[in-house]
């Protein structure tokens, strides 16, 4: 959660107007992920001024109130450094003084912006406080503003003047929590660093002249340093200081060497999503845990704050497949109505390459030298959290009907609160759309830990759980900006049958089965076109039958018993109207008690073996005067229509691919209710798109 961007041009000329512009735009493409206040950091007229503003509200305030102010936007600059956040709050209520960048001081001589949570944050303050500093804000970013300030001053009395990056290590030293963190001081005028732990932080990069290599060296220090946070704090006390000059910023990044050996003009973009910076650059570095990465003088140094592990000396410099156009919303109002209408096109994506539907296989590069090691396995756990975890349970059945293999769904946070038993023979399925979902990490660190085999099922190429896990599959979804999920939930229910079929392509015995799906899948895009054809139907129920509801039950079984989840999940988050979604066979275990005439029920009543359970489940509400939502197969007789509010038809398919069409009329309803409410459909309140934080 919280959109982090920050902008450094080194021999680029821009006006203060360009670098605000810049930043304050790179925000609008992140406040998907936090959206309750904004702010900026950019330098002022003197050598030794930071301008700060901030503001409550979306992107469009803040960019208000910077209009407002008297800055002159036509001064230029050849070298300088902005960095600017939107938030989502953990600490402190939406207000003024709790916006980011945080200061250290009057003077902001050390801005902030952080994503994350500073767990020892309230120890900080107090030692703070006794340093006497005052705070303004109610925030634990603060207290990482006000820490540098401290760090530097001891750094200063000690006789010492360190690096930048330096001093970085120093701060994290101190520092316990998840973050992802921009640091811009009055002390290092054009230079940023930055550093992440459980939190996105890319490195977007953009030249006049080629890049010399396509990667850019992690630099270690010629000695151990007394400074690496993985030491005991106890054997170093609190608050080291450097002993004597680094001698880490004397390299030259190989990346950014000119052949003229003169410095090479450049521009960097950090942000924690790629949406942010392609439009200006496809150019891109992907951050690792503990990574430093410090820009100046045209170049990027990537140091380490830990050297106890075995990660990569380079950091790859990769090119985007992104295209601008697939983060603007196009023809549609909102960002959630024109994902719902791309899941032709994205599930199709999804399989594209990956399906042989002339010869009935399955090929997924990511998992193919891993099959047979999970072929092996105990049990395979599907652990994930809201619409993933949803697709899990929608797949489950298939996974245990084709691979014989049991089959369990957590919810990563659960998982983790009981410290469940995991073995070196299970195989840990993490489904993500971002990746970077903190209980997930947590769960897949947990899992690593015990020698599970792990694999990441995600939608972000270069996320933490893709870099972290043994194998997986990217869902090539395209990027989703609404905060509601809706084609990475199709997308990842494919994925995830695609890996069911990989893994029983070795059973004689499952052949016709898995060849019937194969079939079915081959035509799963076209029938989404068609059951986006109720669009206007479903617009008349929502603003007709459903606009005065306060409450919904949606029914399924079996396969469907997800998609009412699924269901119950969209109307709550982006309509606020409260919705459940039931089991049909608990029908009569309670539920039944708040059924009458004037509670809506959604269920579901397509054809597959459980059919007429979930009949008996519908005669049983409308025995008590209820009046259900039925949705149906196309042309199925089988299903009297007298007493129901309204009857919505979808293709019929394969029972394990059903719910693919059933949650279509879902995603719309959802979607209606909330626009005939005025809601910001994109922006629920409350919610942010990628949940970094516990």
């Amino acid at each position: 959660m919280c959109g982090i961007f920050g902008y450094v041009n080194y021999l680029v000329e821009k006006t203060r107007g360009e670098i605000s512009t810049n930043l304050i735009d790179g925000l609008r493409k992140l406040e998907y992920r936090g959206y309750d206040s904004a702010g900026i950091a950019i330098d002022g007229d003197k050598p030794d001024e930071t301008l700060i503003v901030r503001q409550i509200g979306k992107v469009a305030a803040l960019k208000e109130e910077y209009d407002s102010k008297d800055y002159n936007q036509d001064v230029s600059f050849v070298s300088h450094a902005g960095i600017a956040h939107t938030r989502w709050a953990t600490h402190g209520q939406p207000k003024q003084i709790n916006c980011h960048p945080q200061r250290s001081d009057v003077n902001n001589e050390f801005v902030v912006v952080h994503n994350g949570i500073i767990t020892n944050f309230r120890e900080l303050k107090t030692l703070l406080i006794n340093k006497g500093f005052k705070f303004e804000s109610d925030t634990d970013t603060e207290c990482i503003a006000k820490l540098f300030k401290h760090v530097y001053d001891t750094n200063l009395k000690n006789g010492n003047s360190p690096d930048f990056n330096e001093l970085m290590k120093q701060v994290l030293f101190e520092i316990d929590g998840s973050y992802g963190l921009l640091v811009k001081s009055i002390h290092y005028p054009n230079e940023v660093c930055a550093t992440r732990k459980g939190s996105p932080l890319l490195v977007g990069v953009k030249t006049e002249r080629k890049l010399k290599v396509d990667f850019v060296d992690v630099e270690f220090p010629d000695v151990e340093s007394s400074h690496d946070i993985s030491a005991k704090k106890e054997d170093l006390g609190l608050l080291p200081v450097a002993q004597g000059e680094s001698s880490l910023r004397h390299s030259q990044s190989r990346a950014f060497l000119s052949e003229d050996g003169l410095p090479q003009p450049a521009e960097f973009f950090l942000s924690s999503d790629p949406a942010a910076v392609i439009q200006h650059t496809k150019k891109v570095l992907f951050l690792e845990d503990d990574d430093i990465a410090h820009i100046y003088d045209g170049e990027l140094h990537i140091h380490r704050a830990r050297k106890d592990d075995n990660l990569s000396a380079t950091r790859a410099i990769q090119t985007l497949e992104l295209e601008l156009a697939q983060i603007m919303k196009g023809p549609y109002k909102h960002f959630m109505q024109k994902e719902i209408f791309e899941q032709p096109e994205s599930t199709f994506n999804t399989m594209r390459g990956r399906v042989d539907f002339i010869n009935h296989r399955v090929n997924l590069g990511g998992l193919k030298s891993w099959l047979t090691t999970i072929r092996r396995c105990r049990r395979i756990i599907m652990i994930a959290c809201g619409t993933s975890y949803h697709s899990c349970l929608a797949t489950r059945s298939i996974f245990e009907e084709l691979t014989e293999i049991p089959v369990s769904v957590e919810l990563a946070s659960d998982f983790l609160d009981r410290k469940s038993p995991v073995f070196r023979d299970d195989t840990c399925i993490f489904v993500s759309q971002s990746g970077e979902t903190l209980d997930s990490m947590l769960a897949l660190q947990y899992c690593l830990e015990r020698d599970a085999l792990t694999v990441g099922v995600v939608n972000s190429v270069g996320s933490s759980i893709s870099r972290s896990t043994h194998c997986g599959v990217h869902i090539n979804a395209g990027p989703e900006i609404g905060v509601a999920s809706t084609k990475a939930y199709t997308s990842q229910y494919i994925a995830l049958v695609m890996i069911a079929l990989s893994l029983s392509d070795d059973r004689v015995s499952q052949i016709q089965r898995r060849h019937e799906i194969i079939e079915g899948l081959q035509k799963i895009p076209e029938q989404i076109k068609k059951v986006l054809t109720l669009e206007e139907s479903i617009k008349s129920l929502c603003t007709e039958e459903l606009s005065t509801q306060k409450s919904l039950l949606l029914l399924g079984r079996g396969y469907q018993h997800a998609t009412a989840l699924e269901g119950a999940l969209k109307i709550k988050e982006i309509s606020y109207i409260h919705s459940e979604g039931v089991l049909a066979g608990e029908l009569k275990h309670g539920v039944l008690a708040l059924v009458d005439d004037q509670l809506p029920i959604i269920a579901f009543a397509t054809r597959d073996s459980l059919f007429p359970k979930v009949i008996n489940s519908i005669e049983q509400v409308t025995a008590r005067s209820g009046r259900p939502i039925i949705i149906k197969n196309e042309g199925d007789t089988g299903i009297s229509a007298e007493r129901a509010l309204a009857v919505l038809e979808v293709p019929q398919t394969v029972d394990c691919l059903q719910g693919l069409l059933n949650v279509i009329p879902l995603q719309l309803i959802s979607y209606w209710l909330a626009v005939n409410k005025g809601i910001d459909v994109d922006f629920p309140r409350n919610l942010a798109k990628s949940v970094t934080v516990e």
